[in-house]
């Protein structure tokens, strides 16, 4: 995930000097999409209800999916 002050940003300028666009590499045009797609699940999903790590464990080892 690129850092915003790494990535190279390049700024289109209005007439009347003010930025009104930015111009960014596909790659990171790309994870920043990313990165608010994984914020906007966070979001949804923050009245969930939790389980300790323990049960989730104890779950996934139920279902087969972790071994004893």
């Amino acid at each position: 995930m690129p850092i915003l002050k790494d990535m190279q940003v390049q700024y289109i300028t209005n007439e009347s000097g003010e930025r009104s666009s930015v111009i960014l590499s596909i790659e990171d045009f790309e994870s920043l999409l990313e990165d608010l797609e994984d914020l906007a699940i966070i979001a949804e999903r923050r009245d969930e209800l939790t389980i300790s790590h323990e049960k989730l464990k104890e779950e996934l080892k139920k279902d087969g999916l972790l071994p004893d």
